[in-house]
């Protein structure tokens, strides 16, 4: 019927349901191509920030350019908050915001048969039902990304993702557990929770469910070896929960544990739901679980109002908790949130310094984490094989290397770090730890 290509910017939440629309089109005889030279192109797109909205913008135009005859899609957040301004770049066929992906086949059918350009944009309502995009069929049998929620509830003040996916809303637990079982029988070891506010998950559902819940579910599927978590709030992480979690063969020691700010004041002018103080005793309480846990996170530098002692209240504060991995953002005026209003903005050249004071702080502390375990043995699942080195992960997520000609992809494999060269950390896998692998 014809051939296409895809586009995703942002996150986990976005990739999977960009899987989903390749399977439903290619269920419905379309081809999946990565070339350029197709008949039509999907552009599922994000809008976190305004770089967000620029590389869409990019993209859209950029295919356009190259392959004029080519019907451009838009689907996503940046599409669900910008309808009108979307339609209105030149070659978008259809726009299609974050709900009614189901309907997607139908209207591209109608533009193929000669429509015009069709704009389906409708916004959330409190109450509506979590939107199925399944997944049956995927290529890299390694690991597995599982929507299992989508939605927030929080409205940080500097925030436009509540606008763009709606209030909360839950996957079914007997649903998402069957999809656990057909992602195992089709040989991934590994299966990434994720969704855009992924610790309420539960809290709109009949049934008396939780995260936890969920997580023990999944752990009971057989042939599902390891389980990760994508980013979570640190309120979400009680005492029960680490009780819990702490039991379970296949729950990984790594959290994304949602920061944003060390400062005091910052954070509560973000309309964040927690202090310094709180942020650091579930940080304390992680470690007294997991004493070898990868920590990551998220921090915005230049909000509003930030003045330099409370970047550097935030600056000590992510030094002291010793991340093993930091991601930094600018922070980035979103229209119509309450952050956007203010008065008191920080210049852009501000924000870039801060910034890459902050990012040197991240790759030291990343650094020195990886330091710290030279010589430690544990069990990676490889994903890649390239350039005659084998990639893959630990259980307190470090991407590492291992040179060899065999193919270990899809395989657990005792591995002893032993530096970092060439960019890279590297290891050397230990034979007699052949026979009895413990994901553990």
């Amino acid at each position: 019927m014809g051939r296409f290509k895809t586009y995703t910017l942002g996150c986990k939440v976005n990739q999977y349901e960009t899987e989903a629309v390749e399977e439903m089109l290619e269920k419905e005889g379309y081809v999946h191509d990565d070339s350029m030279d197709v008949d039509l192109a999907i552009i599922n797109t994000c809008t976190v920030t305004n770089e967000s909205d620029r590389k869409s913008r990019q993209i859209i135009r950029r295919h356009k350019r190259e392959n004029p005859h080519c019907k451009v899609v838009v689907l996503g957040c940046y599409a669900q908050v910008s309808a009108e301004e979307v339609a209105k770049i030149e070659g978008v066929d259809l726009v299609l915001g974050t709900k009614d992906r189901a309907a997607l086949p139908g209207y591209i059918d109608a533009l193929f048969q000669g429509a015009e350009q069709i704009v389906h944009v409708r916004a959330h309502e409190q109450g509506e039902d979590f939107e199925h995009l399944k997944i049956k069929e995927i290529e890299d049998h390694t690991r597995a990304y599982m929507k299992v929620q989508d939605g927030c509830n929080q409205y940080c003040s500097y925030c436009i993702i509540p606008y763009a996916r709606g209030f909360i809303r839950s996957r079914d637990m007997a649903d998402a557990t069957e999809e656990a079982k057909r992602l195992a029988e089709s040989g991934f070891k590994e299966i990434v929770l994720t969704g855009i506010h992924v610790g309420s998950y539960g809290k709109d559902l009949a049934e008396d469910v939780s995260l936890i819940d969920l997580i023990e579910a999944m752990d009971r599927v057989e042939g599902i070896e390891r389980i990760r978590l994508s980013s979570i709030e640190p309120m979400t992480i009680t005492d029960d929960f680490l009780d819990r979690v702490a039991k379970l063969k296949s729950f990984m020691p790594h959290f994304h544990l949602s920061l944003q700010s060390g400062g005091e004041k910052t954070l509560r002018e973000m309309n964040r739901n927690y202090s310094p103080e709180e942020y650091r005793d579930t940080v304390q309480r992680i470690r007294r679980v997991f004493p070898d846990v990868g920590l990551t996170t998220d921090v915005i530098v230049g909000f509003p109002g930030e003045g330099e002692d409370d970047f550097g209240e935030s600056l000590d504060f992510v030094e002291e908790m010793g991340f093993s991995r930091l991601h930094v953002f600018p922070y980035s005026m979103r229209k119509n949130t309450p952050a956007s209003k203010r008065t008191d903005q920080i210049p852009g050249p501000v924000k870039k310094e801060r910034a890459a004071r902050m990012i040197a702080l991240g790759d030291r502390m990343a650094s020195d984490f990886v330091k710290e375990r030279i010589g430690k043995t544990y069990p990676v699942l490889f994903e890649e094989k390239k350039d005659g080195k084998n990639y893959g992960y630990t259980p307190n997520y470090i991407y590492l290397a291992v040179e060899g000609k065999e193919d270990l992809r899809n395989t657990l494999q005792y591995v002893t770090i032993e530096g970092e060269s060439g960019g890279e950390i590297t290891g050397r896998i230990r034979k007699e730890h052949a026979n009895g692998l413990s994901v553990l």
